[in-house]
This record gives structure tokens, sequence and C-alpha cells, in this order.
């Protein structure tokens, strides 16, 4: 473990971020362009005093799921990401799990789309990142583990998410999941997190198996959905998705189509985040 260069890297990335970049206002007394420490540590969700510890070179070595909780927070590339273990004294992730950590391109433009809900997606629906209307729409999906976090798991095996859909649109948006994951597969042949998932919702959803035996695929650009949010009620939204040139991570936004729903929207954005459940499922596309 370089502690030296370890703290000097996480110094200077940290200065570098401008705020606007991360959804956080600049604020009449920042002193300094970059992140104050207090803001990664809330980004990343660790603490302050362990921040200044490593910044200062007197951590521990860190985990890597801290690590990969820090490259989230500072918006590292892929690059910057493999520097950052190697210097903690670990290996980088593979390239799965790089593509696990949103790619900063994708953050910043994230945060970039204020009055419509963003959120950058991994090819087998993991959420990576969210903006602030992303999560008063649906909730906070980045902070599940398992296969909780992965949209198909929570939706096949957990019939209470379904709720967020109209009952009568329930079937198209499960054929649309399974057509995608269908797609993902064929992308990735052998690769053991795709053929992992897949034998496990079969093994776990008599629905999802019905689904994935038809072998329907389809990658969905544009669509239309009807969410029922419960604080404001249904909301017609337009789907659009922009993909990475790997097809690995998606920026899915959604934004209201019609009046009613644009002033629901806006009702939803005065009223803020209250308690809801952690990774209410949403629309993929």
């Amino acid at each position: 473990m370089e502690r030296e260069q370890l703290a000097d890297f996480l110094r200077r990335r940290r200065e570098a971020i401008r705020p606007g970049e991360v959804g956080l206002a600049d604020g009449p007394r920042r002193r300094t362009a970059g992140l104050r420490r207090e803001e990664v540590a809330q980004l990343a969700g660790m603490s302050v005093d362990y921040i200044v510890r490593l910044e200062q070179g007197r951590s521990s070595q860190p985990s890597t799921q801290l690590l990969a909780s820090l490259a989230r927070a500072l918006r590292l590339t892929d690059d910057e990401t493999s520097h950052l273990f190697h210097l903690a004294g670990h290996q980088p992730p593979p390239s799965e799990g790089v593509a696990q950590l949103a790619r900063a391109g994708l953050v910043r433009l994230l945060h970039l789309l204020e009055g419509a809900s963003g959120m950058v997606i991994s090819d087998l629906g993991q959420v990576l990142a969210q903006n602030r209307t992303s999560l008063l729409l649906s909730g906070n999906h980045m902070d599940l583990a398992g296969d909780r976090r992965y949209l198909l798991w929570r939706w096949f095996t957990e019939p209470g998410n379904r709720g967020t859909h109209p009952r009568e649109n329930q079937e198209h948006h499960s054929r649309q999941l399974v057509a995608d994951l269908r797609a993902t597969f064929g992308r990735r042949p052998g690769d053991p997190e795709v053929t992992g998932l897949v034998q496990r919702l079969a093994a776990r959803s008599s629905d999802f198996r019905r689904l994935w035996d038809e072998h329907e695929v389809a990658v969905r650009r544009a669509d239309r959905k009807t969410l029922l949010h419960p604080r404001v009620g249904p909301l017609l939204m337009d789907c659009e998705t922009l993909v990475t040139p790997d097809l690995r991570q998606q920026l899915l936004v959604l934004t209201p189509a019609d009046d009613e729903s644009r002033e629901r929207m806006d009702l939803l954005r005065v009223l803020g985040v209250e308690e809801f459940p952690s990774g209410l499922p949403t629309s993929r596309r």
C-alpha cells in the first residue's frame, strides 16, 4: 500500500471536482473549487474522520468496497479507478467489476438533467447512480446488496415491488425486462455474472422461467410508461435510453409526457424526500 501516493491522489481528485458535477450547490462561503471532505464522506457513505486519515496517510488499508465507494464519489474514470486500487494494495476489479462503477461522464450528464429523472444502470439492471429527481420518483436503488441490487430480481421475486406499474401493464414490462436480459446474455456468453443471475431467477420465479423460455430478444431505446407514485399518483413518463459504446452502461432519462404529469412532478420536487421504501421499482425503458 502506497499511503503517501494514495493520500496525494485522493486529495487532488477531491480538489478537482466542482460541486455542481455531483449535484451540490457552490454556496457563498466555499473557499475552494473542489469538494469538502465532509461532502466526499457523505457521497461515499463513510465517516469524515476516515477521509481525513486517508488524505493524511494515516489510515489502515481500505477495503475494496470502500475503494469502490470512493471511486463513485470522486467520479473516477476506469483508469483512475485501477490506479486507486493499485495504490491501496489491491488488484483492480475485473472489467465486469469496473462496469459496476458509473462512468464519470454519465454521472456528470446525470446531474445536468434538471427537471428530469435520470439514473445510470448496468446492462444487468443494477442502478449505479441517480440524480435527485430520480430519488424522489423511485427511491434509492443504490444501497441494495446481493441479488436485490438487480431491478429484475426485485421485479420477479418480490411481488410487492410491482406496485408502481398498473396491473394491466405488468406483463408487458416483464417481457421487456426479460428480452433485454436475453440480449445481454447473448453479448456476454459464458459470463458467470450473467449466467448466475439467470439461473437464480429461474430457480425462484416461474414467471421468469416462462418468459425466458420464449426467447424474445429486444433492446429498447425509447418507451412510454405509466408509473404509480404513492405520493402524487399516476405519472405518464417518456423513457429515453442512452448507452455507452460497449453497451455495458445506460443512462435512463424519464420526463413527463403530458401537462398533468409535469404538474405532479413539480409537486413531488416541492414535497422533497420523505421516508419511503428503499429500492422502490422504477420503469426501465
